[in-house]
């Protein structure tokens, strides 16, 4: 007796519902790039108790004809590739032709569409055809999908509250308006306006619509690019963080994407500018050859696999961390009171202008600049300096001002290979394993930055016969330390020798709080400050300082 039976149409497209609508947000995803790949120049999404009632999605693209109307429900019926070679050069947002018959297998769909000249009504309740005929339409079209899940109950019980999935919708809803700003979005939730942008293509008009205004105020323009990508879009000044990674928007040549490894070089592009626990706000979109990026990786398209990832990691953090350290400056850093939100929230939308006029930002920073600024003032219960300008009153943490000063010097002598070593008296002799020993030349290579070179000893162990001055404390577990990470971590770089453990020593070696300086030695602190090319974080990501502006005080006093 056969045991394998061949599926019919539409228990396979139920099992690839599954995969491709999870949820209420899986439908809008997959509706809302079918409008994006229709040209659509504004896009309407309408959904009642977050998606599980009803949702709607209307757009102005091209619209289809009749044929097309019924044969976009078959499975891998698809306009967007016709043959092998097209899927190595996706250059669409919707390529598999599994969707519409998907979501049509587990909900009630209408859809009317108008290609200009042919209208079309198709309905379909759970995978089966009730009606195709001919209606008057705008060019266009209008999809409404009802009773999601209400016969597959094992998928429904798994969802959760309306507003949950309303939020999940919204989240969506907002990283692909980033992604498109020449298209107009509106999201309505239970008939109330919930986002809006007006499509005029400029981005920072499209992040002040989801974000707010002073998000967009600070937002610092960014373009950068290598032979295989080009990098474009908007970092947020890191004076306004968040507390998870939702607001870390990426898009590759248009398509909102999941990347840990990308989340993970814009973090570490910021690392020196916030605390560990932070995150920031970017939004950002890779251009890359078609070739490069495989977006067939799962049926839901939000992992992609990308050629040459190590290359963009590098190129993503290092010009983001150079990109702030130019365009930050002391004033960003005023005390303010306002508390943005840290989660999506109901709010009614800011309505778009035709033109916004953002305040002009000339982030640009120099040495002579600050040296004039600080002028030392007193300290402050052996923890912090305070200094003045003309603009503002500094309040500068000490240790983290010293840990910063620390940091960039001993960068600068590791950057013009001037490392300063001194020999040991006695051969420091440090027991590795077996393993290790076998890594020993390629610990030495990553080494060499910080002239640290370990000699083999015995079998077990390796002998050290000079060490770099700025190397204090137990100096046998700080290499010990190195030992263990070089090795157990295989992606490990020289760079990030330079910044994680030059970021260590720097803290051991900085002054500590509750230690009382001389007037004279925080005016030294001062000018070592003074000469950093990025003064206002610690290597962690601590602020150094924080800047009271005048007209912040005379607003304290109600003075204005």
């Amino acid at each position: 007796m056969s045991r394998i039976n061949v599926l019919d149409d539409h228990l396979t497209n139920m099992i690839a519902a599954g995969e491709v609508v999870e949820r209420p947000m899986g439908v809008v995803k997959e509706l809302v790039e079918n409008s994006i790949d229709a040209n659509a120049g504004k896009i309407e999404i309408r959904i009642v108790n977050g998606g599980m009632e009803s949702i709607e999605v209307v757009d102005d693209g091209c619209g289809m004809d009749k044929v097309d109307a019924t044969m976009a429900f078959q499975r891998h019926a698809t306009s967007k590739i016709r043959e092998t070679q097209d899927l190595w050069s996706i250059q669409t947002m919707g390529f598999r032709g599994e969707a519409l018959p998907s979501i049509a297998s587990v909900s009630k769909v209408r859809m009317t569409t108008c290609d200009g000249s042919d209208s079309t009504l198709v309905r379909i309740e759970y995978g089966q055809i009730k009606e195709v005929r001919p209606i008057a339409a705008n060019p266009g079209t209008d999809i409404l999908v009802e009773g999601l899940f209400y016969r597959t109950p094992a998928r429904l019980k798994h969802l959760k509250s309306g507003n949950v999935e309303t939020n999940m919708i919204l989240d969506l809803v907002q990283k692909i308006a980033l992604a498109h700003p020449e298209i107009a979005f509106e999201l309505y939730s239970d008939d109330k306006l919930r986002m809006q942008t007006n499509g005029s293509g400029s981005l920072q008009e499209a992040i002040m619509a989801i974000y707010g205004l002073e998000v967009a105020r600070k937002s610092l323009p960014i373009s950068f690019s290598d032979y295989d990508f080009r990098v474009e879009g908007y970092l947020i000044s890191p004076v306004i963080t968040r507390s998870n990674r939702q607001y870390i928007n990426v898009s590759m040549n248009g398509r909102v994407i999941r990347s840990l490894p990308l989340q993970k070089a814009i973090i570490d592009g910021y690392r020196e500018f916030m605390m560990p626990d932070r995150f920031p706000i970017v939004v950002l979109n890779i251009n890359a050859d078609y070739q490069l990026v495989d977006v067939n990786v799962h049926p839901s398209k939000w992992e992609i696999r990308i050629s040459k990832e190590k290359a963009l990691y590098s190129l993503l953090s290092e010009n983001i961390s150079r990109t702030l350290r130019e365009q930050t400056r002391p004033s960003d850093m005023v005390v303010e009171h306002v508390s943005p939100a840290e989660t999506v929230e109901y709010s009614q939308p800011q309505q778009p202008q035709a033109e916004l006029r953002f305040e002009e930002q000339k982030m640009t920073y120099t040495t002579e600049e600050t040296l004039q600024r600080f002028n030392y003032l007193g300290q402050h219960h052996g923890k912090y300096i305070l200094a003045y300008d003309e603009e503002n009153i500094y309040i500068i943490d000490q240790h983290a001002a010293m840990e910063r000063c620390m940091y960039e010097e001993i960068q600068q002598q590791i950057s013009a290979k001037a490392v300063d070593c001194q020999p040991l008296l006695i051969p420091l002799i440090i027991e590795i394993t077996p393993a290790q020993m076998n890594q020993l030349e390629r610990i030495n290579e990553m080494l060499e930055c910080i002239n640290l070179k370990l000699e083999p000893f015995s079998l077990t162990s390796v002998a050290v016969r000079e060490l770099p001055t700025f190397v204090e404390g137990d100096e046998e577990a700080f290499i010990r330390e190195l030992i263990e990470q070089i090795t157990n971590d295989r992606e490990m770089s020289v760079l990030d020798i330079r910044k994680e453990k030059i970021a260590s020593m720097a803290c051991h070696a900085s002054v500590k709080f509750n230690s009382y300086l001389t007037p004279e030695e925080s005016r030294r602190l001062l000018a070592r400050l003074s000469r950093c090319s990025q003064p206002f974080n610690c290597p962690h990501g601590r602020p150094t300082m924080l800047a009271i502006s005048d007209r912040q005080l005379e607003k304290e006093f109600k003075r204005v």
